[in-house]
């Protein structure tokens, strides 16, 4: 009994640690739904996605080896070029992180190339998006990001000899996970909306994030490029990365804030000699 609690609060852990990219996610997508409806869509996008999750943990126990064994129809060299060997979970990881950065890129050429940060991306004053297509969008990326998590729960509860119970301590961390993604989904998206700067910042994580997957996928299908295997990004240089961007940003934030402290004090100087 012991050995099963101490793996659900090891599973609820990974949960949340892995959740961090997709809370991300959730908060700068649903900014494109109409402001009245933005709370709703992340509390039913995430609601969905919890209960797909539990489907998606049933399908991935059932037949994991389905996702796990390379196809013979994608296996292959293209010269001195490249070789592969694709299965389902590589295409999954490769398709979700290839989305992730074009979403992170499209966002931050909107940034810069917008006059009102509020507009919709093609231009139109709207705020760009239904609230269905939100929350479609977060729960397609919501079991992209939870396609690991659940095989490295699958990993965690090997040793558990009943299987029903060991479904039943995965899905019990599923849903815990998913209830803290509800209580912190918001204050995130609040935190986001009064501190605007960090949007930047939070996209440029997404696009990290959206890297490690690609190199992931790559890594999965046994991808190489002339001659050189993609090897995955680990999470120590993920999270490393991510700990430098904060930095960086909060350091460049308080120079910024001295640098125009000071550009006001010698306009003020100025003015009173004039």
């Amino acid at each position: 009994m012991l050995e099963i609690i101490f793996t659900l609060l090891m599973l609820v852990l990974l949960q949340a640690v892995l959740g961090f990219d997709n809370l991300l996610y959730i908060s700068l997508e649903s900014k494109k739904a109409p402001e009245s409806e933005q709370k709703r869509v992340r509390k039913v996008g995430i609601l969905i996605a919890i209960v797909l999750r539990i489907i998606l943990l049933f399908v991935l126990v059932s037949i994991i080896d389905f996702f796990k064994a390379p196809f013979s129809f994608m296996t292959g060299e293209l010269g001195n070029v490249a070789s592969f060997a694709f299965n389902g979970h590589s295409l999954i990881v490769l398709a979700g992180g290839g989305f992730i950065i074009y979403t992170a890129i499209k966002e931050i050429w909107h940034m810069i190339g917008a006059h009102d940060l509020d507009q919709d991306i093609e231009g139109d004053g709207t705020r760009g998006k239904s609230a269905s297509a939100v929350i479609t969008s977060i729960v397609i990326m919501n079991l992209v990001f939870s396609f690991d998590s659940i095989l490295a729960a699958i990993g965690l509860t090997s040793d558990i000899e009943n299987a029903t119970t060991a479904f039943i301590v995965m899905a019990i961390a599923i849903v815990i996970s998913g209830l803290l993604m509800l209580f912190l989904a918001d204050r995130i998206s609040v935190f986001l909306a009064k501190n605007r700067m960090y949007e930047v910042l939070g996209l440029f994580i997404l696009f990290i994030v959206g890297i490690m997957l690609v190199t992931e996928g790559g890594h999965l299908a046994h991808l190489k490029l002339f001659g050189n295997p993609i090897e995955s990004m680990s999470k120590t240089t993920f999270y490393f990365v991510l700990f430098i961007l904060i930095i960086v940003d909060v350091v460049q934030g308080r120079y910024q804030k001295k640098i125009l402290a000071e550009n006001a004090r010698i306009k003020a100087k100025s003015e009173e000699k004039i």
